[in-house]
């Protein structure tokens, strides 16, 4: 029974960091089957993503710092979009005002609902990192995964010396959470890889809504191949990289003045 106790909270804890995403999949699905006036589809989802956003920050689901992070995924989410659209990997076939290089602005706030999650599961979870690698090293890392997705059009594609690369990285590194005081733990490579398979499963829904289109799904929808969770297993690692800086660096700040729970990165295996 208690098992089954942990279980039930922590799927609890889990929707509600996924709140941000779950409301862009609800306009999705709603603006899908419901045409709205005055405005193309996809500049009415810019409005509720903006919509969304501002919820989040005035209601204290997210904090300013965290909305800079989020803020920030959404820039890097953008760019990559507008290359991949430019280099046919995907496309956005519906019409729209707010559309950058065939590339509509509320795409990346889907980039930018991944940095959400990461930062409430965060706080909701009060995660640790142990054994987390050397700055310079995860920097480096991130750097050659992002650059991955641009310069494999032009070059070879190294995700999985990449992610040999991460394996080897991570290979001591522990995330601990915690579930109704009970703390658990699970290796840092496991994490990025659940992480992203369920964004693999969101993009499925996504895709089924019409968010954007790949070449195999303009006569029919088609199931997203499973390669591309390797693709999101290495761009969570982006993302994780840039939201435990931001708690690292608050925690170095004023511990006692920052409304998250303690999140240490220890060269030791040892835990308060």
């Amino acid at each position: 029974m208690r098992a089954l106790t942990q279980l039930l909270h922590f799927g609890y804890q889990q929707a509600l960091a996924c709140a941000f995403p779950v409301a862009i999949f609800g306009a999705l699905a709603f603006t899908q089957v419901v045409s709205l006036p005055f405005l193309p589809r996809y500049d009415w989802l810019l409005l509720f993503c903006i919509a969304v956003q501002v919820v989040m920050v005035y209601t204290g689901r997210e904090t300013k710092d965290e909305l800079k992070v989020v803020m920030m995924f959404h820039i890097i989410g953008l760019t990559l979009e507008i290359f991949k659209v430019h280099m046919g990997s995907w496309a956005y076939p519906e019409e729209a005002y707010t559309k950058v290089l065939g590339v509509p602005l509320y795409s990346g706030f889907m980039y930018a609902s991944v940095a959400s999650y990461l930062c409430q599961a965060w706080r909701r979870m009060g995660v640790q990192l142990i054994d987390w690698p050397p700055l310079y090293m995860v920097v480096m890392l991130a750097v050659m995964i992002y650059s991955n997705f641009f310069t494999h059009h032009f070059w070879w594609d190294v995700r999985w010396v990449l992610i040999g690369a991460v394996l080897l990285i991570f290979l001591k590194s522990v995330v601990f959470y915690e579930v109704i005081g009970t703390r658990y733990n699970m290796p840092v490579p496991l994490a990025f890889a659940l992480i992203g398979f369920f964004i693999w499963i969101a993009e499925n829904i996504a895709t089924y809504f019409g968010a954007w289109q790949y070449p195999n799904q303009v006569d029919a929808w088609s199931l997203v191949h499973l390669g591309k969770v390797s693709s999101w297993f290495l761009l969570v690692i982006v993302s994780f990289f840039i939201v435990a800086a931001l708690k690292q660096v608050k925690e170095e700040e004023v511990t006692t003045s920052f409304p998250l729970p303690d999140m240490k990165m220890r060269s030791n295996k040892s835990i308060d």
